[in-house]
């Protein structure tokens, strides 16, 4: 009795030490001193909290869960648009012939399709309409601004005639307070790892 009482003992002792073994580096911030008083200053995460999300049936939630499927499909594109836009960009303003510029827009249109042609021809309207509100949202402009800048007004005249036939529409723009804000949410869960 003695004996496993004294394991139990030995065992508490090196779960206590192993727990206290443990990175400190960061925890720390500095030590401020006012009145006598000793106030320890920590720098923590952002912590984002939504309210949790009420639904008035089965329906809305299953709803709810499909768009989610679909963001989380549709935002890795989006990011590497933004990827893209940041690599291309430079290199693209750079060079000032026209005829070398459409070469680089035809070059990058090439690739991409080959790497996602595929992928895309399963996909449904409100998947491109996702795409678009979260390339606005990467990007910060519009797609109707981007194919401007780099396929000229006559070619974002044309897509924009055609986005308007499938009642969709390049000018919009991402608004994360109003109409966005649950594709906001669904996002900034996503970045944070919880979905």
């Amino acid at each position: 009795m003695k004996r496993g009482f004294f394991i139990l003992i030995l065992c508490f002792f090196f779960l206590g030490t192993k727990a206290q073994e443990r990175d400190t580096s960061n925890i720390m911030m500095g030590i401020i001193s006012e009145n006598n008083d000793t106030i320890i200053h920590k720098n923590i995460g952002e912590v984002v909290v939504f309210p949790k999300r009420e639904f008035k049936n089965k329906r809305q939630r299953r709803r709810y869960n499909r768009y989610i499927l679909k963001v989380k499909k549709v935002y890795p594109l989006a990011v590497e648009a933004r990827e893209l836009l940041e690599k291309y960009e430079p290199e693209y303003n750079a060079l000032e012939d026209k005829h070398d510029r459409r070469q680089l827009m035809k070059k990058l249109e090439k690739e991409l399709l080959a790497e996602h042609k595929d992928e895309l021809k399963k996909w449904s309207m409100s998947d491109g309409r996702i795409l678009l509100k979260l390339i606005n949202r990467e990007t910060e402009r519009t797609p109707y601004s981007l194919i401007k800048d780099f396929r000229g007004g006559f070619s974002a005249a044309f897509w924009q005639g055609i986005a308007r036939i499938f009642s969709n529409n390049l000018k919009s723009g991402y608004d994360p307070k109003e109409e966005d804000m649950m594709l906001e949410e669904i996002v900034t869960l996503i970045e944070l790892g919880y979905l």
